[in-house]
């Protein structure tokens, strides 16, 4: 496993980031047994929400943390203020209700790293960062940040606290993989994938603010089971909105070549997918995964001892013809 450390940060995180959307309080024996196994991988960093499982998979983890005594070792990264069918939820009331609820389930008093779920940008961005830097002074979060935030919006919010003494974002959260979405999967989301998307990508080089990526296989685009050959009898097992982001020729043809790349390597194509994110010259990326059984940690975790060159990354990106 490798590790970075945030500025923010008086721990070092995993590069890799295990999601917790798996965890089920009626099937906690199991969900320890495979917390053990994550942590064993050498992740040391989960990714929550108030929203995953009306509330079950932060009890899960929170009580695993506090079962094995881990909650001060760990990197927790929760989420707020996600939409409901109802209204948008970006006010200082939702970040203090969902952080509150977060908290509690999780057992613990703070969040190492707290990020808005969505954004509002009819909402001016003065109350919530005032709104953030109030829980940042009581200590109910250590860093904060944007999930599916733009980059000008991010911009605006750390300007208007360097402007007043405050803190700003020290994080983002937006979807980045190999796979160039086409098509918003669900609203609100955002992505810095695929060619149109190098500035955002440039504007977080020039910063070096720390990136916690989420769909790094493309929802499955890379998961190893889907093919050209094969697409179209998995249509109707896949999610519609996977096929309308990722389905596209442009992306079959970066499959086409993380397939012959992971044979020539004797590895697989999820782990060369999830190489080329981690490996990424200029960004400070830390990888959010879906695994769901230990075998998946570890192969994971060794992703670390896969070498991809420039010219192989530029090559499996469309970028150059020849590698």
């Amino acid at each position: 496993m490798e590790y970075g450390q945030p500025a923010w940060s008086d721990k070092k995180v995993s590069r890799i980031v295990q999601g917790t959307i798996m965890l089920r309080e009626e099937e906690q024996e199991e969900g320890f047994e495979f917390l053990d196994a994550v942590w064993a991988s050498g992740i040391n960093a989960f990714d929550t929400a108030a929203l995953y499982g009306g509330g079950t998979c932060e009890r899960v983890l929170g009580r695993w943390l506090e079962d094995r005594g881990l909650r001060d070792q760990a990197f927790v990264l929760g989420k707020s203020c996600h939409h409901n069918a109802d209204r948008r939820r970006v006010t200082p009331y939702d970040i203090a209700a969902d952080l509150a609820d977060s908290l509690a389930r999780q057992r613990h008093d703070y969040h190492d790293l707290h990020c808005l779920h969505r954004d509002d940008p009819r909402v001016p961005v003065g109350p919530i960062v005032e709104a953030l830097n109030e829980h940042l002074d009581a200590g109910r979060i250590r860093a904060m940040g944007g999930s599916n935030w733009t980059t000008a919006r991010l911009q605006e919010a750390n300007e208007y606290a360097e402007a007043r003494g405050l803190r700003g974002f020290g994080a983002s959260s937006p979807n980045f993989g190999l796979a160039d979405e086409k098509e918003t999967p669900w609203e609100g989301c955002l992505s810095i994938s695929g060619p149109s998307r190098a500035g955002d990508r440039e504007w977080y080089s020039e910063r070096r603010m720390p990136l916690f990526t989420w769909s790094s296989l493309g929802r499955g685009f890379f998961s190893g089971l889907l093919t050209r050959a094969n697409a179209e009898s998995l249509r109707d097992e896949v999610d519609a909105s996977s096929v309308a982001s990722y389905w596209h020729e442009d992306n079959w043809r970066r499959l086409d070549r993380v397939r012959e790349l992971a044979d020539e390597k004797g590895c697989t194509v999820p782990q060369v997918a999830l190489a080329w994110v981690l490996r990424q010259p200029g960004l400070d990326v830390y990888a959010l995964v879906g695994a769901r059984t230990g075998a998946e940690c570890l192969a994971n975790a060794e992703v670390f001892d896969l070498s991809l060159t420039a010219a192989e990354m530029e090559w499996l990106d469309l970028r150059r013809e020849e590698r």
